[in-house]
C-alpha cells in the first residue's frame, strides 16, 4: 500500500516538472483547437504529432499526446452546441439537445452543463483508471463475442426510445444505419457489398462525413429558411452559464451514472467515445419521466453524453495499459507511442520502479487527464461569453463559415472528394428525416455499431453455432433489450387510454400530427420498404459468411418497414377521409428559400471540386454574402479576407497541409 501511495505522489511530481508541464500545455492548446475545428479529429492529430515524441522522455511524450486527446471531447461540445456541427465524431450526440437549446437562446446554459459534466466525467474516468486496473481484469475477460453483439443491439434499442411513441421509426432508422454500415468489402471474405463497382465504397461509409451531413446540413437549411440567427431568444450577459453548471449538480445521479457507463464502455475494446455518447444519451432518455422533451432542448441530453465522453478515455486506458488491448482509436494510436518509447503494456506498467516497472508513469497518466481537463474547462469558461454571442449573429453571415467547416471537416479526415459526396447524400437524408420528424441519432448509432455487431455476430455463430443464444449473459441482455423495446410502447398505450384533458399540452400537436400523416411520409416508408426488399434480393448469392449480417438486418428492416408503411397508409387514409392537412403557411416562400439554400450548398461542393478549397471557399463566401445575403461591401470583403486567412494560416502555413488541386486545373494541364 505504501508503495502505491508513493508511486501515486511520484506520478504527480513527474507531471509538474518544467519540461513535462510545458509540453502538456502545448498539447492542451493543440487539442483545444482540434476539438473546436470540425473534422480534424483527435486520433488524426495524435498521428500527426507522433514524429515529435522521438526525442522526448516517456512522461513528456504522454503528457503531450494524452493531454491533447483528453481535451478534444470537451472542446468538441462547443461547436456541437453553438452551430450544430460536431467538433469531434464523439460529440455528435450533444447536437440533439444542445443545438436546440442554443436556438432557444440557452447556449450558455448548454455549454455550462456540457463543460461541467465533462469535467466530472473526466475526473470519474481518471479515478477509475487509478483504482480499477486490478478489479477490471475479470470483467474485461468475461465479455465475449456473444455478449458484445447483444450490447450493440442493446445500445441501439435504448437509443430508439428517443422517438417516443414512434418506436417503429426509431428502430427502422437504426436498421437503416446498420444496413449502411455493411457497404464495402466484407471483412471475412472480401466480398463486395453494395459498392456498385465504385472503388471509394470498398472502405465503407465513414462516420465523420456521414454525421456532418446528417446533422449540420439540415440545420444550415433551417437557419436560412427561417432567416434568423442561430439563437431565437436573447442571450444575457453570461448566457445562463452558471445555470448549466447548477444543472450538473441538480442531476448529479444522471451525471455519475453516465460517467460510469462511459468508463465501462471505454474498457470494452473497440467501443470508444463514438459509442458511449449515444448509449449515455439513450440512458438519459430512458431514465427521464418526460421523454418528449428530448430532441427539443432537454439539458439532460447534454449532461449524459458530456459526462460519458470524457470518462471514456480513463476507461479506454485501462485495457491499453494492463493488457495492450486498446479500448478506442485514440488509445490504439497511443500504443504506437508506447513502442516508440520502448515501453511494453502489461504487468511492467503495473509494477513500481523498485521492481523494474513503470507504475509511476501509469499514475502520471491519471494526473495528466485530471490536470489537462481542469485547465481546459477553466479556459473554456473564460471564453464562453464571446462564444455564446456568436449564436446571435444573423444567419447570412454565419452560413458560409458553417459550410466551410462542414466541407472541410468532411474532407480533412481522408482527403477524399468522395467524402464530400457522402456529406451531401447524408445531408439530403438528414433534411428529409428532419422535415418528416424521423429520429436521426439511431441511424448514426447503427452506422457506428454496425461493424462491431457484424464481427461479433459472425464470431459467435462461427465459434458456438446457435448455442450462444442460450448463454446466461446473452439471455440477461436480451431481457433488458425487450424491456427497452416494449416499455416505451406500453407507456404510450397507457397515455393514449387517458382522457384527452390529461394529455400534456406540449405533446398534443405531435400526437395529432402523427394521426394525419401526409403523402411524403408514406413515400418515405414505401421507399424504405423497397430498399430492404432489394437488400434481401441483392445479398441472396453472397454466401453465409458475407450475407449473415445483411440478411438478418434486411429481414428485420423489411418487417419494420411493412409495419411503418401500414401505419403511414392508415394515417394517409384518415387524412383523405377527414380532409385534414398540415396546412401551407407561407409554403411558397419556404419552398423558394429551401430550394435557394440547397443550390448554394451544392454550389459550394461543385466549386470546391472544380477549383479546390483554396480558390472556391473565398470565392463562394464572397458570392454568398453579396448575392444571397446582400451584405454591404465592407462586411463582404472583410469576411472573405478572414476566410482566406483562416484557410492559409491554419492549414497551409501552420499545419502545412496543402490543398489538392481542383478538377478544372487537372483538365487544363498539358
Amino acid at each position: 500500500m505504501l508503495e502505491l501511495i508513493q508511486a501515486f505522489s511520484d506520478g504527480l511530481f513527474l507531471v509538474f516538472s518544467w519540461n513535462t508541464f510545458s509540453l502538456m500545455l502545448i498539447g492542451i492548446a493543440v487539442g483545444f483547437a482540434v476539438g473546436i475545428l470540425p473534422g480534424l479529429g483527435g486520433p488524426v492529430t495524435i498521428v500527426l504529432m507522433l514524429p515529435f515524441i522521438f526525442r522526448m522522455e516517456a512522461v513528456e511524450a504522454f503528457a503531450f499526446l494524452l493531454s491533447m486527446s483528453a481535451v478534444t471531447a470537451t472542446t468538441g461540445d462547443i461547436t456541437s452546441i453553438l452551430f450544430g456541427i460536431p467538433g469531434e465524431a464523439t460529440t455528435a450526440s450533444t447536437i440533439v439537445d444542445g443545438f436546440p437549446m442554443a436556438k432557444k437562446g440557452e447556449a450558455g446554459r448548454a455549454l455550462g452543463a456540457a463543460l461541467m459534466s465533462s469535467l466530472v466525467g473526466a475526473l470519474f474516468g481518471a479515478l477509475c483508471l487509478a483504482l480499477a486496473v486490478p478489479i477490471m481484469q475479470p470483467l474485461v475477460l468475461a465479455i465475449g463475442s456473444p455478449e458484445l453483439f447483444m450490447l450493440s443491439l442493446l445500445g441501439i434499442t435504448f437509443l430508439a426510445s428517443l422517438s417516443g411513441d414512434a418506436l417503429v421509426k426509431g428502430l427502422l432508422a437504426a436498421a437503416l444505419g446498420l444496413q449502411i454500415s455493411t457497404i464495402g468489402l466484407n471483412p471475412f471474405t472480401g466480398t463486395e457489398r453494395f459498392t456498385f463497382g465504385q472503388l471509394y465504397l470498398w472502405d465503407g461509409i465513414r462516420l465523420v462525413p456521414a454525421t456532418l451531413g446528417l446533422f449540420a446540413i439540415p440545420e444550415i437549411i433551417d437557419l436560412w429558411v427561417k432567416g434568423t440567427s442561430i439563437a431565437a431568444g436573447f442571450v444575457g450577459k453570461l448566457g445562463g452559464v452558471m445555470e448549466g453548471v447548477k444543472d450538473t449538480f441538480r442531476h448529479w445521479r444522471l451525471v455519475l451514472r453516465c460517467s460510469a457507463l462511459g468508463t465501462y464502455i471505454g474498457v470494452i475494446p473497440g467501443m470508444g467515445g463514438a459509442v458511449s455518447q449515444w448509449v449515455a444519451y439513450a440512458h438519459a432518455v430512458q431514465s427521464s419521466p418526460d421523454r418528449e422533451r428530448f430532441g427539443k432542448g432537454a439539458v439532460e441530453g447534454v449532461l449524459g453524453p458530456g459526462a460519458a465522453n470524457n470518462s471514456t478515455l480513463g476507461g479506454a486506458l485501462i485495457p491499453t495499459i494492463a493488457f495492450g488491448v486498446p479500448g478506442s482509436v485514440s488509445t490504439a494510436i497511443l500504443l504506437g507511442a508506447f513502442l516508440i518509447q520502448g515501453l511494453v503494456p502489461g504487468p511492467p506498467m503495473l509494477l513500481p520502479e523498485s521492481q523494474g516497472g513503470h507504475l509511476e508513469l501509469t499514475f502520471s497518466f491519471v494526473w495528466i487527464v485530471v490536470i489537462s481537463n481542469l485547465i481546459t474547462v477553466a479556459t473554456c469558461f473564460l471564453c464562453l461569453n464571446p462564444l455564446v454571442k456568436i449564436t446571435q449573429v444573423r444567419g447570412a453571415l454565419v452560413i458560409p463559415f458553417l459550410l466551410l467547416f462542414v466541407y472541410l471537416g468532411g474532407f480533412a479526415e481522408n482527403n477524399s472528394f468522395g467524402d464530400l459526396i457522402v456529406v451531401l447524400c447524408f445531408g439530403v437524408l438528414g433534411w428529409i428525416f428532419n422535415t418528416l420528424d424521423w429520429p436521426r441519432p439511431p441511424l448514426v448509432l447503427g452506422l457506428v455499431l454496425g461493424p462491431l455487431a457484424e464481427s461479433n455476430l459472425f464470431l459467435s455463430t462461427n465459434n458456438y453455432g446457435f448455442a450462444w443464444l442460450g448463454f446466461p449473459g446473452v439471455l440477461l441482455l436480451a431481457g433488458i433489450l425487450l424491456v427497452g423495446v416494449f416499455s416505451p410502447a406500453y407507456q404510450h398505450w397507457r397515455k393514449s387510454k387517458r382522457p384527452s384533458a390529461e394529455l400534456p399540452l406540449a405533446g398534443q400537436p405531435k400526437v395529432e400530427a402523427r394521426q394525419h400523416v401526409n403523402a411524403r411520409e408514406l413515400a418515405l416508408s414505401g421507399f424504405l420498404l423497397a430498399l430492404f426488399a432489394w437488400v434481401l434480393w441483392e445479398s441472396r448469392e453472397w454466401g453465409f459468411r458475407a450475407g449473415l449480417f445483411p440478411w438478418w438486418i434486411g429481414a428485420v428492416g423489411f418487417v419494420l418497414a411493412v409495419i411503418q408503411f401500414g401505419l403511414d397508409g392508415r394515417g394517409y387514409w384518415l387524412t383523405l377521409m377527414l380532409h385534414i392537412g398540415k396546412g401551407a403557411v407561407a409554403a411558397q416562400e419556404t419552398t423558394y428559400r429551401t430550394a435557394a439554400i440547397w443550390l448554394w450548398v451544392v454550389g459550394f461542393f461543385v466549386a470546391i471540386w472544380l477549383l479546390s478549397f483554396a480558390i472556391a471557399v473565398p470565392l463562394m463566401t464572397f458570392l454568398f454574402l453579396k448575392l444571397a445575403g446582400k451584405e454591404p461591401w465592407r462586411i463582404t470583403l472583410t469576411l472573405t479576407l478572414l476566410t482566406w486567412m483562416f484557410l492559409y494560416g491554419l492549414f497551409d502555413y501552420t499545419l502545412q497541409i496543402p490543398f489538392p488541386q481542383g478538377q478544372l486545373q487537372n483538365w487544363l494541364k498539358p
